[in-house]
């Protein structure tokens, strides 16, 4: 069933504007307008200034390509876009790799600035420092979206369930297990949730 709602800025919802996509194609133009800065951000982060403009690119072309499969009971395209970038950016492993060792050996001060601040709150430890690049390093390509998609994109459990096609019990199954050694390696700094509580609020209010 498609989701007329509207958005607190006036608008219809993204699902509205996907379905009528399907028809006049040029409205996609508007998700693109809507999440671009975004996903472009996450890609940089992730990829380095060099394919960011281009995976993303090649993000929102898959996204318009599947774009009739989408699910219109979802009023926010956002957790979409970003598991379709994060399916993106697992074909540019080796240079994801070679990104975050080349950020892990900068001091913090030298840090890109285009990590965005939800990421100074949440990856705590210095960004992408030594300790947390390694600990990346060390866990399956699943597991290191989900913390990336909760640490730096701020999705929630149901929202980061949505884009990598995972349960809400699997999510906090997997992160439980990610915290445990993320936290080994940084010392007792939770890299994914610096603040359970907001954590907390956050969930109750999306199952609200």
């Amino acid at each position: 069933m498609l989701v007329e709602q509207v958005t607190a800025n006036g608008e219809v919802s993204d699902a509205a504007v996907i379905a009528r996509s399907l028809r006049e194609p040029s409205w996609f133009a508007e998700i693109f307008r809507r999440h671009g800065s975004e996903i472009v951000r996450y890609v940089h982060a992730r990829l380095g200034p060099e394919l960011a403009e281009d995976v993303t690119a090649e993000t929102f072309l898959a996204a318009f390509q599947g774009r009739a499969r989408y699910d219109v009971s979802q009023a926010e395209a956002r957790p979409w876009l970003y598991g379709i970038a994060a399916r993106q950016i697992g074909k540019h492993r080796r240079a994801e790799s070679r990104y975050r060792r080349a950020v892990a050996r900068l001091p913090a001060e030298h840090m890109p600035a285009d990590f965005g601040d939800r990421s100074v709150d949440r990856v705590v430890a210095q960004q992408l420092g030594p300790k947390l690049s390694a600990t990346l390093a060390t866990l399956s390509r699943q597991d290191r979206e989900l913390l990336l998609l909760v640490a730096w994109a701020d999705l929630t459990y149901a929202e980061s369930a949505q884009a990598l096609g995972l349960t809400v019990s699997a999510v906090r199954s997997r992160l439980n297990r990610i915290r445990v050694k993320a936290r080994k390696a940084l010392g007792g700094v939770n890299p994914a949730l610096s603040d359970e509580h907001t954590r907390a609020d956050k969930e109750t209010t999306s199952h609200g």
